[in-house]
């Protein structure tokens, strides 16, 4: 299940693109509704049309419909769109049930305070990497990755400690969706690179960032792996190269595996059943 994504995934706006394109008036109102949220403000409709593929007519019914149903609201003092009280409604009841937060939030708070680091709680959304918690340790760490956010997998600690635990069928899917950008000097930017270190990270079962998204951070990062073995999610220590090494952190692994595994424990009795992954894996689908 995708969750609401507060900033645009790397991969692209599919209201710009065309290439992920629901089809259809729901499709097309969907497509507009995240092109209205990438703006992170209220939005005129020229601005919309100006970034939409969609004719003016189409962008004027659609947003007629979706203030209709309350998913943006209409501003007639300055004619601009924000997002509506319902979608906020929905996204935070798809986020209390799709999202790890709430049942790992004590964990990840006994972590933090025990290590006193950065702690982050991830899952993979199409492909990427969605931080959906994070801890600050008592001197916060200044990086990119909030709760909400959007981030790439191929070179983030909690996005390889996933991608290196899914199903060969997974990983082939995942791999389309990396743009495989060049952040720093030390960023995988090719697949059979990726491939190489995600086969070191099932061999020893943790991840590093070694600056590969942001210089001067680092990070270890375990996967929150089901009983059977299905990817829930992935857990993570950040630090700063002024303040620790990855060998350092390396020494934090024990804690961060043992974390990881009582919310696997924790999740898959409140709502991951295991009955249900091995129908989704048998390809049985109940109406």
């Amino acid at each position: 299940m995708s969750l609401m994504q507060k900033i645009p995934s790397q991969s692209g706006n599919p209201a710009v693109n065309g290439s992920r394109s629901l089809g259809g008036t729901v499709g097309k109102a969907l497509d507009l509704l995240a092109l209205a949220a990438e703006f992170r403000r209220p939005v005129r409709f020229s601005e919309l049309c100006a970034r939409s593929t969609y004719p003016k007519a189409t962008v004027h019914r659609l947003l007629q419909t979706l203030t209709n149903q309350r998913m943006l609201t209409f501003n007639s003092d300055d004619h601009t769109y924000s997002l509506g009280l319902r979608l906020v409604r929905l996204a935070h009841a798809a986020w209390e049930q799709a999202s790890l937060a709430p049942v790992a939030r004590p964990f990840i708070d006994d972590l933090s305070n025990s290590i006193g680091k950065t702690v982050h709680l991830a899952q993979l959304d199409s492909g990427h990497v969605l931080y959906v918690d994070k801890r600050n340790a008592a001197d916060p760490v200044e990086m990119f990755s909030e709760s909400g956010r959007i981030g790439p997998a191929y070179c983030t600690g909690v996005g390889k400690a996933m991608l290196a635990h899914l199903s060969d069928s997974e990983l082939d899917e995942a791999l389309k969706e990396q743009s495989f950008r060049r952040f720093t000097g030390n960023t995988i930017v090719d697949e059979a690179a990726l491939r190489c270190e995600l086969a070191g990270i099932r061999g020893r079962g943790y991840a590093c960032d070694d600056e590969e998204h942001e210089p001067g951070i680092l990070c270890i990062a375990a996967p929150i792996l089901s009983p059977a073995h299905r990817v829930l999610g992935a857990l993570s220590v950040t630090a700063t190269t002024r303040i620790s090494s990855l060998e350092e952190l390396a020494k934090l692994m024990p804690l961060v595996k043992r974390t990881a595994v009582l919310i696997a424990e924790e999740a898959v009795s409140w709502q991951y059943p295991e009955q249900a992954s091995t129908a989704e894996r048998a390809g049985v689908n109940e109406i």
